[in-house]
């Protein structure tokens, strides 16, 4: 590569990088709307009218409300992602790994329900909207992946090992998961404790240890 052509392809990859740094500027501005609305009550304009940003703006850095919507929650839930990984990287016993990812759960329900209610949303709408399917698809094989991750350690950590697949083991830890959310979301008090319980007993359940 010419010296010339290192310029070009330098100044192409900043013009990338901020066309990527401004759509996570406006993804991060429009949460709220999107999550207190929901996905059939929002459009562009009115995230718009709740923002600092107009509605041209938006339109021109996501396509439309499908491409907002998921880039967010994408977004939202690799965060998730990471903060869950460091209980696997952090933990050195399976107590540990229990009591973090019970309490990590209940904690992120509390604190960000409307973003929970938001991809449950979104995964609904899959149902019937093509155009979501592929990116939820994604989304939740990434959820799963994670959940295994954390099962995996746990039964390293006691010498066990796990007897439920990755989509059975994810399928008991999210259904725990929003139905919590549900009862949260109606002024339960009590969903948190609850959810913390039942994460650190379904971990007994996949990973039986017998000594």
């Amino acid at each position: 590569m010419t010296a010339a052509e290192a310029r070009v392809d330098r100044a192409e990859k900043r013009q990338v990088d901020k066309f990527e740094l401004r759509r996570q500027e406006l993804a991060d501005a429009a949460l709220q709307t999107l999550s207190e609305l929901g996905y059939a009550r929002t459009s562009l304009r009115e995230i718009a009218q709740n923002s600092a940003f107009s509605h041209g703006v938006l339109h021109y850095y996501f396509r439309d409300k499908v491409d907002l919507i998921t880039y967010c929650v994408r977004r939202y839930k690799a965060e998730c992602v990471r903060r869950y990984d460091r209980i696997v990287t952090d933990s050195d016993t399976a107590a540990q790994v229990a009591r973090d990812f019970g309490a990590g759960l209940a904690a992120t329900m509390a604190e960000d329900g409307t973003m929970h209610r938001l991809w449950y949303d979104l995964r609904s709408q899959a149902l019937f909207e093509t155009s979501f399917r592929e990116d939820v698809l994604e989304i939740d094989a990434t959820l799963q992946d994670m959940v295994w991750r954390i099962v995996s350690r746990y039964a390293e950590l006691a010498g066990a090992e796990v007897i439920t697949s990755p989509a059975v083991t994810y399928a008991m830890f999210d259904g725990q998961f929003q139905q919590a959310l549900l009862h949260h979301l109606a002024g339960d008090p009590g969903a948190g404790p609850r959810l913390d319980a039942a994460a650190r007993q379904l971990l007994t359940m996949v990973v039986p240890i017998t000594r």
